[in-house]
């Protein structure tokens, strides 16, 4: 994951509250309509929402979430403390980043690069995910009919990382959901696989199949 918007705000907080071309802010929401000429939209304290339709390039803030909306695309997702959502049929040509937050995708979007936090619960929803999937502490709930290419990783916590939380992640794959690629778990997890799903070679935990939608409990 990037750094580099991690010393991005207390630079820009130097200059003051600037608006810049392209929907871009020092402080403040960034709301982009469909039909604009695609351009970077970024913020250091505030949302970032595209509408139905719209198109950007980079889409970044520091503290805020990020939405796009049905159909939307945009060339990059990124965030430190926020969620991101990806809504139906939305599409990111490259990584979708957040280091607190949650990563939701809703039915038909598809990001071609790879999603990543720290804390936060991935979401897919018969939804497609090119570069696979690496967090620390997050539950991942891969949904029937999704398809994560590039496998799925569960870090340990190293650095300023270091989590405090005893809470175990919980990984479900849901029924004709497809993981290609290794399923890699440095650290203890509850993974659960639908009797009806495909994923690749898993190391570091065990899986326990289940019929039906989910799995009990």
């Amino acid at each position: 994951m990037t750094r580099h918007a991690l010393l991005l705000a207390p630079v820009l907080a130097l200059c003051g509250c600037i608006k810049f071309d392209g929907g871009e802010h020092v402080n403040g929401a960034v709301s982009v309509a469909a039909g604009e000429p695609a351009a970077d939209a970024s913020t250091v304290n505030g949302a970032i929402d595209l509408a139905a339709d719209a198109v950007a390039k980079g889409v970044e803030t520091v503290n805020g979430s990020i939405e796009l909306g049905e159909r939307a695309t945009a060339d990059s997702a990124e965030t430190v403390n926020g969620a991101i959502t990806i809504g139906p049929g939305a599409r990111v040509g490259g990584d979708v980043e957040t280091v607190n937050g949650a990563i939701t995708l809703r039915q038909g979007a598809e990001v071609a690069g790879h999603l990543e936090n720290v804390n936060g619960r991935f979401s897919l929803q018969a939804a497609h995910v090119g570069g696979g999937i690496e967090t620390v502490n997050g539950d991942i709930d891969i949904g029937a009919d999704s398809r994560v290419d590039g496998g799925i990783a569960v870090r340990k916590s190293q650095g300023f990382s270091l989590s405090l939380s005893k809470t175990v992640p919980v990984v479900v794959i849901g029924p004709r959901a497809v993981v290609q690629g290794p399923l890699e778990f440095e650290r203890e997890v509850k993974l659960y696989v639908s009797d009806r799903a495909t994923i690749g070679k898993v190391t570091g935990a065990t899986p326990v199949a289940f019929t039906g939608d989910a799995p009990p409990g």
